[in-house]
């Protein structure tokens, strides 16, 4: 007896493409740019409450409820590859600097740089697709809100994009995006290759660290007819983190006591074959912190650090080596 084929969405098949937006919450067309988004999860969706009738004088039973505002406000974690987290880079920064090629190990190498504080951000369009139902939708005026990873010794590199968007499209039943985006190579780079520099050396027993960074995006919450938001801004860029360390010297003890405190330089990196990325944090202040003891075991101290703008330069600047010669 042949078996009917299930319709029921798996993640495993799910599909996800975007593209960036010419104008802010405007899904563009299927010419346009789109290309493959590797993800490994997702929690965009809008979302309409219902606010509950407050009507007398009607008897007992409970009146129609209305409609609330639809906010659309989620993450996205996807991999912190060679090739395609410079798009969620664009996203948060804005557009590279790129340069190259320079030759490394007989291949061309291109240098992508990017850094924050740019007074206007782009947004973009991203459909979620389920091909099996099938269901397609777009989340659009999606914008870059906080970055977030985390370091460790071992395991999967991965980023949480917290994003705003102006909203979501009603499910249809094919691609809005191009049938055929643009597709680069998913490369990952390792956690077992990542380090941490202070001031340029590198800093050594550390056991865990992370860092976000904001663009403290403000929802443009005015009377709209659909009930959304008309658009985010982004304010202040702030980069955030935190460093555990074994406890064996007084690196990051002694910059913590001094009075005035003494900013210091950190740099976030990993690095597999050609491929390089940077997360430069030129300004970073550490609060003096105990150091616990809870057993004969090592002793460790943790660091919740800030960061500000170093002079003339950015307070973090991205640096991604890759071989795609533009993300224009």
């Amino acid at each position: 007896m042949a078996l009917t084929p299930t319709t029921r969405a798996r993640g495993a098949n799910a599909r996800a493409v975007a593209a960036f937006e010419t104008t802010p919450g405007t899904v563009p067309g299927a010419a346009a740019k789109w290309f493959r988004v590797p993800f490994v999860s997702h929690g965009l969706g809008e979302e309409r409450g219902l606010i509950e009738s407050d009507l007398l004088g009607q008897g007992r039973e409970m009146q129609d409820p209305t409609p609330d505002v639809a906010t659309n406000d989620g993450d996205i974690v996807v991999p912190v590859d060679v090739r395609n987290f410079a798009r969620f880079l664009q996203l948060f920064f804005g557009d590279p600097t790129t340069s190259g090629p320079t030759q490394v190990n007989g291949a061309d190498v291109f240098q992508h740089v990017f850094r924050s504080g740019a007074q206007t951000l782009p947004s973009m369009s991203i459909e979620i697709g389920m091909p099996e139902v099938p269901s397609f939708s777009v989340h659009r005026g999606a914008r870059g809100n906080q970055l977030r990873i985390s370091m460790a010794r071992g395991g999967l590199l991965n980023a949480t994009c917290s994003l705003v968007c102006i909203g979501e499209s009603d499910p249809v039943d094919a691609t809005v995006g191009s049938a055929n985006p643009v597709e680069l190579a998913t490369t990952r780079f390792p956690q077992a290759t990542g380090y941490i520099r202070k001031d340029g050396q590198i800093l050594g027993s550390v056991v865990s660290a992370d860092f976000t960074f904001s663009n403290n995006l403000e929802k443009v919450e005015t009377i709209q007819p659909d009930g959304r938001i008309e658009d985010s801004d982004p304010a202040m860029a702030q980069m955030t983190g935190s460093v555990t360390i074994k406890f064996k010297d007084r690196t990051l003890l002694n910059a913590a006591t001094t009075s005035p405190p003494t900013p210091i330089e950190l740099v976030f990196g990993w690095k597999v074959g050609n491929h390089e990325l940077l997360f430069t944090v030129g300004r970073v202040f550490l609060p003096r912190a105990k150091n616990p003891i809870q057993g004969p075991g090592a002793i460790q101290a943790s660091y919740n650090w800030q960061s500000s703008k170093p002079g003339a330069s950015n307070t973090v600047v991205v640096t991604l080596k890759n071989d795609v010669a533009s993300y224009a």
